[in-house]
């Protein structure tokens, strides 16, 4: 089976423009957050916007659940299509799903920024921040029961595969929904919860002797990056702790919050004698 992956960041319009690539590249699956899509079709899964949490959300996504994975392996499975898109936020969240659902690697791989111009992106990016506004490719009809009081409305786009062949223009709808997560009420992780899980973490770590200056830098998209001082006992491998922890944080940290960690810089800023 040939893969494509479509990457960008949330709320850059990817759910917009799946249907426009998968018909361009005449793919017959897509998976977006959760759901296998065929067409006007869902053939498998569960939104991940039908979540109550976003951490929810994001296992979702990532086909974390094996009987959730394993129900849309055996629909592609038995649908025989022999191209699949699958969207993502990064190269790493399209690795999780494609090794979840036990496809191969992406033969290709289509960032938003080369499918949609700055102006589009920022336009959605403005959307999904001021209305909450979220797409899914496929029409109203199709998941008017999976979202009872969560549609918005419908959305239909005019596409070509080339300006000049009007025959083979298609007019495709996809649905604008408000996930239930975001309906009940916004959930919101603040930067000091984040400095003491941290420091919680690498406190745990042998060879650690204190925590000290913690910053966080984090975004809408739901991604951060971590950067921490430490004090570490004499007679330890300082790399090796320091490896130590960007790994535990790094996992725990992603695990904890739904975040998606960037960057962990780990400083050893001295090096303490052990108390007698």
């Amino acid at each position: 089976m040939q893969v494509y992956a479509l990457i960008g960041p949330s709320g850059t319009g990817k759910s917009h423009r799946a249907s426009y690539l998968a018909f361009k590249y005449d793919i017959p699956l897509i998976v977006d957050d959760g759901l296998l899509i065929a067409g006007s079709s869902v053939l498998a899964g569960k939104s991940a916007k039908r979540e109550i949490t976003r951490f929810g959300a994001v296992k979702r996504a990532i086909f974390d659940d094996a009987q959730h994975a394993a129900e849309v392996k055996e629909q592609i499975i038995a649908s025989g299509a022999q191209r699949i898109l699958i969207l993502g936020t990064s190269a790493k969240m399209i690795s999780k799903i494609v090794e979840r659902l036990e496809l191969p690697a992406p033969e290709k791989t289509i960032k938003i920024e080369e499918i949609a111009s700055q102006r589009a992106i920022k336009k959605a990016l403005e959307l999904r921040k001021n209305e909450n506004r979220h797409v899914i490719p496929i029409p109203t009809f199709a998941i008017k029961k999976e979202f009872p009081g969560y549609l918005l409305a419908p959305l239909r786009s005019l596409w070509s595969k080339n300006q000049k062949e009007e025959s083979k223009k298609v007019v495709v709808e996809r649905s604008i929904v408000r996930p239930i997560y975001n309906s009940l009420g916004s959930n919101y992780i603040s930067e000091q919860v984040i400095v003491q899980m941290a420091a919680h973490l690498t406190k745990g770590v042998t060879g650690v002797s204190r925590v000290g200056k913690i910053e966080v830098i984090s975004n809408q998209f739901g991604t951060a990056n971590l950067h921490l001082e430490v004090n570490i006992f004499y007679g330890h491998n300082i790399p090796t702790i320091l490896i130590q922890i960007q790994s535990i944080l790094k996992k725990e940290m992603e695990y904890l919050t739904g975040l998606t960690i960037n960057k962990i810089q780990v400083t050893a800023r001295r090096i303490d004698m052990p108390e007698k």
